[in-house]
């Protein structure tokens, strides 16, 4: 483990335990009525799903930014984010959820759609410009076809339903969604982590990296199924949550040697830390209603992204 790998695990260490007493209600577990059951079956579990969703989006946009060799780039390029978004948008439109199972595994069926797609028009070639138009083809088509999804919806509950999840949030979580996230993602990171070697000679330039003798459709697939499984599984359980995977790396990045290889590990678990401490200041701000965690991430994300690109143009200047 690197020296950034070990701050960011101290950090969540540290962050934890804090998250469990952080609320409108704040627990002590020495004096707070039920503390133990509320601890257990609402807090833990949420708190772990923050850690899960966080990890796989902060994992795959240094991956993502990596191969793309583009500071910039975000997960919902590859349009596995939206794809997912719409098949739980499906799911919610035809009232698919009377089983708590059904949203989850349209959102997955809508990933792993946005996947084929997307290896379908770009992974015969394996080159990052296909690649990148046909995310944003697939990106920009998924986000058609849930706006369609909304202004049709039957009724306003629906709407309702669908608006919300859109805007993400880990309210009403329970362990159902941690076991359904957490091995998904898991294995996501891991093929991510997989591919920090060749996503290393890739920064040499595609004919350096194919004279080195990467397999650019191997790399391309490795990452096509990680982003998708880490991507996929996180909007699955939580909705959209955006800027987490674009935020990170660059926090991460200066306390590395800049390597993706080097970068995969810390900046998931910088992004975990980074939406299980969101998680817990949307809960305890004084509001009527919870801000919902994909506002809230996008209120920050946004100035960020902003002043990237400023420093980005002063660069050029």
């Amino acid at each position: 483990m690197n020296r950034a790998a070990l701050v960011f695990a101290l950090l969540l260490l540290v962050a934890v335990p804090l998250s469990l007493m952080a609320g409108r209600v704040w627990i002590d577990p020495a004096t707070t009525p039920n503390a133990t059951l509320i601890l257990a079956e609402l807090r833990l579990p949420r708190a772990l799903l923050a850690i899960v969703v966080g990890g796989g989006l902060g994992a795959a946009g240094a991956a993502m930014q990596g191969y793309l060799r583009n500071p910039l780039a975000d997960p919902g390029l590859f349009g596995i984010a939206p794809g997912a978004a719409l098949g739980a948008v499906v799911a919610l439109w035809f009232g698919f959820t009377a089983s708590a199972w059904l949203l989850p595994l349209f959102a997955l069926i809508g990933a792993g759609g946005a996947m084929a797609l997307l290896a379908a028009i770009a992974g015969r070639t394996g080159g990052i410009a296909l690649f990148t138009l046909a995310g944003l083809m697939v990106a920009s088509l998924a986000g058609a076809l849930t706006a369609l999804a909304i202004s049709m919806a039957p009724n306003a509950f629906a709407m309702s339903q669908i608006v919300l999840w859109l805007n993400g949030a880990l309210t009403d979580r329970s362990w159902r969604e941690v076991w359904l996230a957490a091995p998904l993602v898991l294995v996501g990171i891991a093929l991510l982590w997989r591919s920090g070697r060749s996503l290393d000679a890739l920064t040499l330039g595609e004919p350096v990296t194919r004279s080195l003798g990467v397999d650019t459709r191997r790399l391309l697939w490795l990452l096509v199924l990680g982003i998708g499984l880490t991507v996929g599984a996180g909007v699955a359980v939580a909705g959209i949550i955006g800027f987490v995977g674009l935020i990170v790396p660059h926090l991460v990045r200066p306390l590395t040697d800049r390597r993706p290889s080097q970068l995969i590990i810390p900046s998931a678990l910088a992004g975990a830390l980074l939406v299980l401490v969101a998680d817990s200041v949307v809960r305890v701000l004084p509001l009527v209603t919870e801000l919902r965690l994909g506002i809230a991430l996008s209120l920050l994300g946004a100035p960020f992204f902003l002043l990237l690109l400023l420093r980005m143009r002063k660069g050029l200047a």
